[in-house]
């Protein structure tokens, strides 16, 4: 007689759960002489609230790192917080709140609705990026970097509000005409004197990616972002001998320059422009400071620019090319200067024609006489041959650029070198919200860092925002004025603040001992056995910056002697986005957005979890679908009905070998898919194995097939419901807990197949399908496929030729 269960509870069991595994300290992790694996998923921001992206990027991250746990990984799986930010200074001035209260009551929130996913977090493991205990080591490799000479301070420009004298962050420009998000006063760019790393000087290694597996899109974007060019470095001198220093990747061009381009900002400008030119001048410096680098590079902007009055000499030539500015030129790329070729530049091209320049043709294509009408710039130049260029004429373009560039080296007017798009990453911020830069100003010592001992130098907790946004360090009298910590005189500390970016670039290494009170960020110890992170996950967004950024502060950690690898991340995988279900991005203003805790609150965790991972292709996403969750719910429920529900035993010896086959079969399936992060298809193996259990419930329950089956579907789906399999598991009888049971291994005889089906062909055209035993003989083969009753009558009476057989597949019966 058949046996109902009670209905799946599930608030209280993940309450009861939650509780125990806290207590138990279940998911503690530390060096023991298991293999370790060292999981990481990108921390959140304490924003307030976690969304549904979170539990998309962190949930399935979680299900693949319990895999490893089960298949006997010693595996860390830490969670922190990056905890500074611009969103916690704006609320200290729009709500009258200090930036710490807010940010560490958001931690607060959000520590326990992770907590709500279930996940193998060791929290004791915790850091928070805005505590002084763990800025303090932010600042420690700040002055590391000091020492070694990658940390430097140079100009460089800003975006700044007039009206409010403040710098404003990105965020805080708004619109197409870039104005300040507070008072709308047209936004410009100032020069200020900033603190860079240079993160160029690793240019070279940070292409190379032979020693991680990452993807091809994360791979091809940083290759794009750092830009390395092979070309000549050229000197054209103006009239009145000032230098202009140009980067070319096509030197066989030069003698198809016919004008000169200087970004607004290039130092130049205002010392070459001409009286009567200098009202336009100035004029369209002031216009191109208020717009961004994509505004000016956008493809298809109308091109603009102003004559300076000025002009260069070619060098190899010795003609006379004039000098104008264009916001299509930027100061941050190559030298601020570039050579105009219309002919074979686009750009050029379209500027030349635009302001009536000359165009000249010094590249043609093969076979013609180097007399061509250009309608755009003829821009094959690798197939042409050098044309209108004195001793070069008739070189094929393929060979010019080398040769042109040794001549240029033998004339002393230019040199090979190599350029690269990467610029030195500005970490000053002025703001207060961020790890103060620890370095101290001295009129008599200069520029002074702070000795070590005094670190952590502490934000003031007595600060005052003002309305305007500018940062209160810089009128904070108690924090500016120091003494000298060289000569013991009157000082003052920078007043920047350091880019988030710092926080999280080391963060994976301040997991090991958080908060350590040694004299490096972390226990060598732990950094032996744990390091470096063998899987990272997170979104390809920060593909260019935070994924450049820690790649290049591991390199620097290697040079100083605290690690001796190379890369911070073995392995990376990348989510994708979840958006809403009217496939929009989600927003609070469109009113897509989906609440995690609602859905925790009504379906459970569990039952989030596997949508998550069932619902899309984990690295791709897609629309969220309510009856998704629904499907999952019903699917959560209906496993702890099949495993629960008692009915009488039965046997069935050919349905026993039948769950037996598909069981090891499901192993084979559900460890291959979600060893390679492919959850939607792992859980898709679970499903099937599920429905077959339903199918032969009422024969096989109760025997040995049965119970192990159902052991299996449970384990394996462990990783990805811990709470109802940890539930269930204990409902049996079995021994606590399911997450330190070993991951099921397969047995390929027992997973192969008894019978297959082939297909039986006359002349090449199916005419039946027969089931027969896997690895029968060939001669048993043709015999059953030459006696079946339906191709008897089709052969009788016809030649024979020739039979066929393809292993596994076919017979083809060849007759005339």
């Amino acid at each position: 007689m058949s046996q109902r269960v009670d209905k799946y509870h599930h608030q209280e069991i993940e309450n009861r759960w939650r509780h125990k595994w806290e207590t138990d300290d279940a998911y503690r992790a530390e060096i023991n002489n298991q293999p370790k694996y060292y999981a990481l998923t990108m921390l959140p921001y304490p924003s307030g609230d976690l969304h549904i992206g979170h539990w998309y990027a962190i949930t399935p991250s979680d299900a693949h790192a319990r895999f490893k746990r089960m298949q006997g990984y010693n595996v860390l799986f830490p969670m922190g917080f990056d905890a500074f930010g611009l969103p916690a200074e704006n609320a200290a001035i729009k709500r009258g709140i200090h930036p710490f209260k807010w940010t560490i009551a958001n931690v607060q929130k959000m520590r326990e609705q992770l907590k709500s996913m279930g996940a193998i977090f060791d929290w004791k493991r915790e850091i928070v990026s805005c505590l002084p205990d763990y800025y303090r080591w932010t600042q420690w490799f700040f002055l590391k970097f000091y020492e070694k000479g990658i940390a430097y301070k140079k100009f460089a420009p800003v975006d700044f509000c007039p009206q409010c004298n403040t710098t404003l962050a990105r965020e805080q420009v708004w619109g197409e005409d870039r104005h300040c998000e507070r008072c709308d006063t047209p936004v410009v760019k100032k020069e200020l004197s900033q603190w860079f790393f240079k993160i160029t000087d690793y240019a070279d290694e940070l292409l190379d990616f032979s020693k991680i597996d990452w993807p091809e899109r994360v791979i091809t974007m940083q290759q794009n972002w750092i830009g390395r060019s092979e070309g000549a470095e050229v000197l054209f001198h103006t009239e009145s001998g000032q230098e202009i220093k140009i980067f070319t990747t096509r030197p066989d061009t030069l003698w198809g320059v016919t004008f000169m381009v200087l970004a607004p900002e290039h130092p130049l400008v205002n010392e070459i422009t001409a009286g009567e030119y200098r009202d336009k001048v100035s004029q369209y410096v002031l216009q191109a400071s208020r717009q961004t680098e994509i505004e000016r590079l956008a493809t298809g902007k109308e091109k603009t620019g102003v004559f300076t009055g000025a002009y260069a000499i070619n060098p190899v030539n010795n003609e006379k090319v004039p000098i104008w500015i264009a916001d299509y030129v930027m100061m941050g790329y190559g030298t601020g200067a570039i050579m105009a070729v219309p002919a074979h530049d686009e750009r050029d091209f379209e500027f030349a024609r635009k302001f009536n320049l000359p165009v000249k043709i010094v590249i043609a294509p093969a076979g013609s006489n180097g007399q061509i009408e250009l309608q755009t710039a003829y821009t094959d130049v690798e197939t042409g041959y050098m044309v209108n260029s004195a001793d070069f004429n008739g070189v094929p373009a393929g060979e010019g650029k080398a040769k042109v560039t040794k001549w240029l080296e033998q004339k002393g007017i230019g040199s090979k070198t190599v350029n690269y798009r990467l610029r030195d990453w500005l970490i000053s911020r002025q703001r207060y919200w961020g790890a103060p830069i620890p370095i101290i100003y001295c009129e008599k010592c200069g520029t002074v860092p702070v000795p070590y001992q005094d670190l952590p130098v502490l934000l003031p907790e007595d600060a005052e925002f003002l309305p305007t946004g500018e940062s209160p360090l810089r009128y904070h009298d108690g924090f500016r004025k120091t003494t000298c910590p060289t000569c013991g005189g009157p000082a003052e500390r920078e007043t920047d603040t350091m880019d988030t970016f710092m926080c999280s670039s080391w963060y994976q290494y301040g997991y090991l001992s958080p908060y350590y009170k040694g004299d490096v960020p972390f226990d060598k110890q732990e950094g032996q056995y744990w390091l470096p992170v063998d899987i990272y996950t997170g979104g390809v967004e920060h593909a260019c910056m935070h994924l450049i950024y820690t790649r290049f502060f591991t390199k620097v950690m290697r040079d100083l002697g605290l690690i001796n690898f190379d890369e911070p991340m073995v392995k990376l995988r990348n989510q994708g986005i979840i958006l809403g279900e009217d496939s929009e991005k989600m927003s609070k203003s469109r009113g897509n957005v989906i609440a995690p805790d609602d859905l925790v609150q009504k379906y459970g965790a569990d039952a989030v979890r596997v949508y998550l991972m069932f619902g899309w292709r984990w690295e791709q996403g897609g629309p969220w679908d309510s009856r998704g969750i629904e499907g999952m719910f019903r699917f959560v429920n209906r496993i702890w009905e099949l495993v629960l529900e008692t009915v009488p035993a039965a046997s069935s010896q050919e349905e026993e070998k039948l769950i037996i086959r598909k069981n090891h079969q499901t192993i084979a399936k559900a460890t291959r898919e979600i060893e390679s992060f492919s959850f939607n298809t792992y859980l898709a193996s679970l499903m099937e194995f599920s429905n077959v259990l339903v199918k032969h419930k009422a024969r096989v329950y109760g025997s040995d097939a049965w119970n192990q089956a159902v052991r299996t579907l449970l384990l394996l789906l462990a990783p990805a419901c811990p709470y109802f399999t940890e539930e269930i598991w204990d409902r049996l009888g079995l021994e606590y807990s399911i997450h330190n049971q070993k991951w099921p291994v397969y047995n390929p005889e027992l997973a192969a197949e008894e019978t297959i089906e082939i297909v039986i062909q006359i002349n090449g055209k199916i005419r039946e399908k027969i089931t027969i035993p896997v690895h029968s003989a060939e001669d048993q083969i043709k015999e059953t496929a030459l006696n079946h009753p339906t191709i008897v009558p089709l052969i009788q009476g016809k030649n024979l030729k020739k039979v066929i057989v393809v292993p596994e597949r076919l017979v083809n019966i060849v007759v005339a």
